[in-house]
């Protein structure tokens, strides 16, 4: 092994060893275990959320590959059908060309070639993540397979009438042209305006007053909603208002939805663009006042640019207009014709694209329709009887929640890539579904020459995303595989996409299948960064995990997180924060230190805080490890490990850290059985840090320097078999360096194996637990640990050999004392013990107490004791000056009021901090003065 841990020599090294050696491919025999890799966009990169999820799903699939399971961690891509068509329409663009100059089938075709050229950058990332993914069996949901899988249940879903084709609300973006998913949408907060407008009477008897944040929609209304118990307009039921600017005549409805206390009390309903008043409108159409309305309520004012429509419900002089200049045209001929009340600021809830940024416009359009409710209904009982259990529980609320209120699912998309639908059209209107055009007309006997044409959309990409756990395994063919690893095991996703992804796949599912598809499902939180806040690029507060892993530069930090910002004021303000949070950029931390740092803020369901210095931590944990390994091969490298037949004699030392070590497999099995990979981070770390290295290793080395051979060899067999499992167990989540000291720590061992990773996992070893040792080697630590206390407290250097006085021990101690002097006296580098009657007075010394016996050392010439009770009064001095500082400063309205969050938090732990320093000086001068 090198001298020192250096993580870019050994990861992708190792990495391609195992690739290249089908490491992780599935064994033919085995229980399985499966798990379906959320499908990354085919266009996008590695964030934290994935590196901390892919970690998670890592860590499974190692664990139980080394428990002896057939693993399969499906790898895959999805076509992200919008996200993929921006790309490389902005390829386009930079030609100087739309894909409308290509043409819908020499733009695939560029789409095909970008995607195999440049739609590979996630797959390589998660590479140097680690995953142990199957890449043999990649699968890319645009693929022949998948495509199959596609059409046959879009084929069969609208054979049963499941499919239906229907005029609907959409989600409309008016730049992307397409219909997209309530997911496509961010909703946030801005300022705006609400316009009250006075909508005439009928009768002539005066007006009601109407507030909308929309008024380029009135040229929509159909009708004025009221509450029912609302005694102001109860008596204007069954009348009719003058719709302004367009001289039609709409009537005054009562509905629930109102809510009588916002605004007037007075609602416009414009069913073709707002999905509320499209409700309301379903619940009216059948009246007759709605009935005889022009195209019966539904008028579709926009074109799909967001334009003012050319219909002769809507006046000439608006046709054409963009919605937002038709808006301010509008008001301002609602004001010169006296009908404008009041215009009020109005914060409120804006729907963008999160692609185009564009306001989402509702639009009522002809879509393809999945009628969810007939498959909701089993993929709810699944849950409720427990087929599918949710982790943590909770989660399975919010999925009822939504399931138990699911509208149909549009699955149409106005763009090219993706799923074509499998549907054509003849000229008369008549639909006909099947698998190509040619099959269509053999089924139905159609003519050559009679015209069809197939339909120009595609399929939501969600669609295909849905059929991942049984169309990556070769469904709608019988495959080997699709028997072994159907149902999977878990699906480890984000709460966000339970409705969008989980709940379609446990339909889809149990439509096709008649099963399951996972018996679990783990819901891990989001990854936020040390304050809480959500990364974001506007807030600068991005990381990027290939940068953890290499580590980058001040200047190429500061140019990733200011690029494409449109905004120079939010640019230089990222810029400043940047350079003043990472001063030296980002240093490099290596791969295992960062899955690490995710395996320990994996706590069930939580959000988790990153935080670069945990990652820092967890660094010098892997230097702790990787010097530990050196410490022990230096030991047992070309000597007698207990492997020759010569008998081994094993210390208390070595039965205390094999019980341990036992615990902590224990420990590490439960925690991730049950998803707690913090706690099972946190048992590896401090079995490492504290039980092997801080002890053990210490301990090991006075039985290394014994004259007994066999003990010699004992603590030698015992140093390389403790560590050899403690590679084993800490594997799933640290692969790399494990994998590396492995190599020449086993056949030290005994084992000659090309690879950790197809190791057993550690089992717990009954016959190595010894409960006596375990309670000798803590009571020898405890003596320890109060001569260590004595010698921080009295300010004694470290390596001054001290004398110990025993007083009031048991018989108990007496013997323990016996049995382990050796260790007492070099650990905690004892002159002399000394055990003193019960009518012997002490000397005036320092004393530790270890059950009732005290351990007393003289302090006559050890230190001054009037020098050190000066010393300790000028450092409580100090420390009395600073605290009224601090806490004046918490106490001031204008600094808790004006400080960011994280100053007055810091400030806060510096006054705990000092208040604790405070009173363990105090405590120390008080020992001192009593001496």
């Amino acid at each position: 092994m090198e001298k020192t841990y250096a993580p870019h020599s050994i990861e992708q090294r190792w990495y391609q060893t195992w690739e290249q050696n089908g490491y992780f491919a599935a064994k033919p025999d085995g229980e399985s275990y499966c798990i379906m890799i959320p499908p990354p966009n085919v266009t996008g990169s590695l964030h934290m959320g994935h590196a901390f999820q892919d970690t998670i799903m890592d860590a499974l699939t190692r664990y139980h590959r080394m428990k002896g399971c057939s693993t399969l961690w499906q790898a895959g891509t999805d076509h992200a059908g919008i996200a993929t068509q921006m790309v490389v329409e902005r390829l386009c663009n930079a030609e100087g060309k739309t894909r409308h100059d290509y043409g819908r089938e020499k733009f695939i075709e560029k789409v095909w070639q970008w995607k195999e050229e440049s739609g590979g950058t996630i797959t390589r990332q998660l590479r140097r993540m680690g995953s142990s993914l199957d890449w043999n069996r990649e699968r890319f949901t645009m693929d022949d397979g998948m495509s199959d899988a596609v059409q046959e249940v879009f084929i069969r879903l609208h054979e049963e009438g499941l499919i239906y084709r229907g005029k609907r609300l959409v989600n409309w973006d008016p730049v992307l042209h397409t219909a997209v998913s309530d997911l496509e949408v961010l909703s946030e907060e801005e300022n705006g305006f609400m316009w009250h407008i006075r909508y005439p009477l009928s009768n002539g008897l005066g007006h009601l007053i109407v507030a909308t944040t929309r008024p380029e929609t009135l040229l929509g209304d159909a009708a004025v909603a009221i509450h029912p118990d609302d005694e102001r307009y109860k008596h204007l039921l069954g009348e009719f208002v003058e719709l302004p600017l367009t001289g039609r005549r709409i009537p005054i409805i009562a509905d629930d939805y109102v809510d009588p206390a916002f605004g007037t009390g007075c609602v416009k309903i414009t069913p073709a663009h707002d999905f509320n008043d499209y409700e309301v409108w379903t619940r009216h159409r059948h009246t007759s006042v709605v009935q005889d309305l022009p195209h019966g309520g539904l008028i579709n004012i926009f074109t799909k640019d967001a334009r003012v429509a050319a219909d002769e419900l809507i006046p000439v002089c608006y046709q054409g207009l963009d919605r937002f200049e038709a808006r301010k045209q509008m008001v301002a001929d609602l004001e010169a014709q006296g009908l404008l009340e009041k215009i009020a600021d109005h914060k409120l809830m804006v729907p963008r694209g999160d692609r185009t940024n564009s306001v989402i416009e509702p639009l009522l359009t002809d879509q393809w329709y999945v009628k969810v409710a007939p498959l909701a209904e089993p993929a709810i009982a699944a849950v409720e009887n427990g087929d599918i259990k949710f982790v943590p529980d909770n989660w399975k609320n919010t999925y009822f929640d939504w399931m138990r209120n699911i509208q149909d699912w549009c699955i149409s998309r106005q763009i090219w890539w993706g799923h074509r639908i499998p549907a054509w059209y003849d000229e008369l209107g008549n639909i006909y579904v099947g698998q190509s055009e040619q099959a269509i007309r053999d089924k139905h006997g159609l003519a050559a020459d009679y015209r069809l044409k197939q339909d120009e959309d595609v399929l939501d990409t969600w669609f295909s995303s849905a059929l991942w756990p049984f169309s990556t395994l070769g469904w709608p063919e019988q495959t080997p595989e699709l028997a072994k690893h159907y149902p999977t095991s878990v699906l480890v996703t984000g709460f966000d996409i339970i409705f969008f992804w989980v709940a379609r796949m446990i339909m889809m599912g149990l439509k096709f299948q008649g099963t399951v598809p996972f018996k679990e499902v783990y819901i891990h939180g989001l990854v936020r960064d040390a304050e809480g806040q959500k990364m974001s690029k506007s807030k600068g507060n991005v990381l990027d995990p290939i940068d953890i892993i290499d580590g980058i530069d001040l200047e190429a930090l500061v140019s990733k997180r200011v690029s494409g910002m449109m905004q120079p004021h939010l640019a230089k303000k990222i810029e400043q924060a940047t350079r003043k949070q990472f001063p030296d950029g980002i240093q490099s931390y290596g791969t295992d230190a960062l899955r690490f740092t995710f395996a320990s803020l994996a706590s069930t369901g939580r959000d988790i805080r990153f935080d670069l210095a945990r990652t820092e931590g967890y660094r010098n944990f892997c230097n702790k490890l990787w010097n530990a390994s050196r410490f022990v091969l230096m030991n047992t490298e070309d000597q007698d490990n207990g492997l020759s037949g010569e008998t081994c004699q094993y210390s208390q030392v070595d039965q205390w850290i094999n019980t341990q070590l036992n615990q902590v497999i224990a420990e590490t099995c439960k925690a991730i059985d049950h998803y707690r990979f913090d706690l099972a981070a946190q048992a590896i770390y401090d079995f490492t840090w504290n039980a092997f290295c801080d002890w053990y290793l210490e301990l090991a080395k006075i039985s290394l320097q014994s004259d007994d051979a066999a003990l010699q060899r004992g603590t030698r067999k015992t140093l390389l078999t403790v560590l050899e499992k403690l590679l084993r167990l800490a594997h799933p989540i640290m692969p790399f360096i494990t994998e590396e000291i492995w190599q020449t720590v086993a056949p030290l061992a005994g084992i000659h194996a090309d690879t950790i990773m197809l190791q057993a996992y550690p089992s717990v070893d009954e016959a190595q637990n010894d409960l006596d040792a375990v309670a000798n080697i803590n009571w020898m630590m405890q003596f320890i640990l109060g001569v260590r206390r004595i010698r921080g407290e009295m300010n004694i250097a470290p390596g001054k050999p001290l004398p110990v006085l025993l007083k009031n021990g048991s018989a108990s101690d007496q013997h323990s004392v016996t049995r382990n002097e050796v260790y007492l006296q070099k650990m905690a580098r004892l002159e002399s013990i000394t055990w003193l009657q019960d009518h012997e007075i002490a000397p005036e010394s320092a004393m530790a107490l270890l059950g009732d016996m005290q351990i007393l050392i003289p302090m006559a010439g050890l230190i001054d004791k009037h020098a050190e009770l000066a010393r300790l009064a000028k450092e409580i001095q100090r420390i009395k000056n600073d605290l009224p500082r601090i806490e004046g400063k918490l106490s001031n309205p204008a600094f808790v009021d004006k400080a960011p969050p994280e100053v007055i938090d810091k400030e806060k732990t510096k006054l705990v901090e000092l208040n604790s320093l405070l009173h363990n000086l105090e405590q120390q001068q008080l020992k001192i003065q009593n001496l």
